[in-house]
């Protein structure tokens, strides 16, 4: 930077800007071209009121899973990490800011020095001086003011990336309570039947005793049995792996954590309606965030392009300055004044280059922006298709449970009776057992699909921003 030296006019000044001014090239935002659709794919109500509420997860009626919420956003360590990346963003922008103030600096100083002669004569010099100076850099092209307005959006894309992380914890949180509860389910159902199987096997010994059941057909049955016992073990083992998880979640120590029980049976699946497609550009918070850090983009390609416009930059200093040692009295006084324009002549075209970057990077999030969008709206989609579907496969789950528990009080009837065989009730069994499991699974499938649907929504958009005192 070479700096045209003070007095210069302020006609000539401002001559010299307006003639510099031409370099600035100012390209107006582009926003991405998504062409939002009139409705979702599934049919469902138009409306731009979601019945959603900020407490979304009381909807599903499970008070167990209203303290694990409540735990998670005291002790996720993901959370405090958000906060921490708004702490830091909002200092930036405090940084960002203070390029607006005057700078200002003073001294205060005193010196004494000896000089020696031949003959062991000499002089002793003292002085003290005091001095301020304030310089002040006039935002002629809006350079200071761009930075400004980058980082105020980078806060906002902070606090979103928050409430993005935020609802990704709590959906994370209740999946892995109700796959924890399901498993429990899971379990009762498979010791259920391993309580038929060996009921069965009693009466199978019994008919032997009497010489009416044959040896094979005794240990078919106690080979149910054992399958029955195997079945339990995988099931187990997915329990204590769901609740490790969970306490990850919540920062707990995952040795020896057992959540809060709660019955699988007694879970809601809320009704969502999802609204119009083009109010998910104001719920969710990924897609808010990505438009901050598109606004952030801009802000930064103006930035860099006005710094290579040149700056004016006014001073004034004045000092004191007295031969008397830790004293000013009687002093010698000076003031000045300047001002200064300062152009850059050759740095090797280092900084159109950081121009040329910045309009990069803001193409980048363009492109962003919009696949974020068109990701959104597949997610919805995603999730009404399959919250329907879930919903009609459980309901025809349980009718398939229905049957299967009267075929083998059937089977077990006639097997007593003398009327039917063996193979028929062990087939009933492995029937009944799987229709169960099925139904438990599909159940699960289903509360799975409300979760992902409201975190497709946006969650509780409508939360405020974390505190950060």
């Amino acid at each position: 930077m070479k700096p045209l030296s003070y007095p210069l006019s302020k006609p000539l000044v401002l001559a010299l800007a307006l003639a510099l001014q031409a370099c600035a090239t100012t390209e107006p935002a582009r926003a991405p071209v998504v062409e939002m659709p009139a409705a979702w794919s599934p049919a469902t109500p138009a409306t731009e009121a979601p019945q959603l509420t900020t407490a979304w997860w009381q909807s599903f009626g499970s008070q167990p899973l209203e303290r694990l919420i409540e735990e998670a956003q005291a002790g996720s360590p993901d959370l405090r990490i958000a906060i921490e990346r708004i702490r830091q963003a909002d200092i930036a922008l405090q940084q960002a800011g203070i390029s607006r103030l005057p700078s200002v600096n003073g001294s205060l100083g005193a010196s004494t020095g000896r000089t020696e002669v031949s003959g062991g004569t000499g002089t002793t010099r003292e002085a003290s001086n005091a001095s301020l100076s304030v310089s002040y850099e006039v935002d002629l092209w809006g350079r200071i003011a761009a930075g400004v307005r980058a980082g105020e959006a980078s806060l906002q894309a902070s606090q979103y990336d928050w409430k993005t992380a935020r609802i990704a914890l709590l959906t994370g949180v209740a999946n892995n309570y109700f796959l924890w509860l399901n498993t429990a389910e899971r379990l009762r159902i498979a010791r259920e039947n391993l309580a038929i199987a060996e009921r069965v096997l009693a009466i199978v010994e019994a008919r032997q005793r009497n010489g009416v059941a044959t040896a094979l057909e005794v240990s078919q049955q106690r080979t149910t049995v054992l399958s029955q016992r195997t079945a339990l073990l995988p099931i187990e083992l997915q329990q204590r792996q769901t609740a490790t998880a969970l306490a990850l979640l919540l920062g707990r120590v995952p040795q020896g954590y057992v959540p809060e029980a709660g019955q699988f049976g007694q879970l809601r699946v809320p009704a969502l309606s999802p609204g119009l497609p083009s109010s998910l550009l104001t719920r969710r918070p990924d897609l808010a965030s990505a438009e901050a850090q598109l606004a952030a983009a801009d802000a930064n390609v103006e930035a860099a392009r006005a710094a290579l416009l040149p700056s004016l930059s006014l001073s004034a200093s004045g000092s004191l300055g007295t031969s008397a040692l830790m004293s000013l009295a009687d002093p010698t006084r000076s003031i000045s004044l300047g001002i200064s324009l300062a152009q850059s002549i050759f740095d090797g075209g280092r900084q159109r280059l950081q121009v040329r970057t910045t309009e990069s990077q803001r193409v980048v999030l363009i492109e962003n922006y919009g696949k974020a969008i068109r990701t959104a709206l597949k997610e919805v989609d995603d999730g009404l298709g399959n919250a329907e579907r879930s919903q009609r496969q459980e309901a025809l789950q349980r009718e398939v449970v229905a049957q299967a528990q009267r075929s083998l009080q059937l089977a077990e009837l006639r097997y007593r009776e003398g009327s039917g065989d063996l193979l028929s009730v062990l087939d009933a069994q492995r029937t009944l057992f799987a229709a169960q499991d099925a139904l438990a699974t599909q159940s699960l499938s289903r509360l799975s699909a409300a979760l992902d649907l409201y975190k497709a929504l946006g969650g509780d958009w409508a939360g405020p921003p974390p505190p950060l005192s």
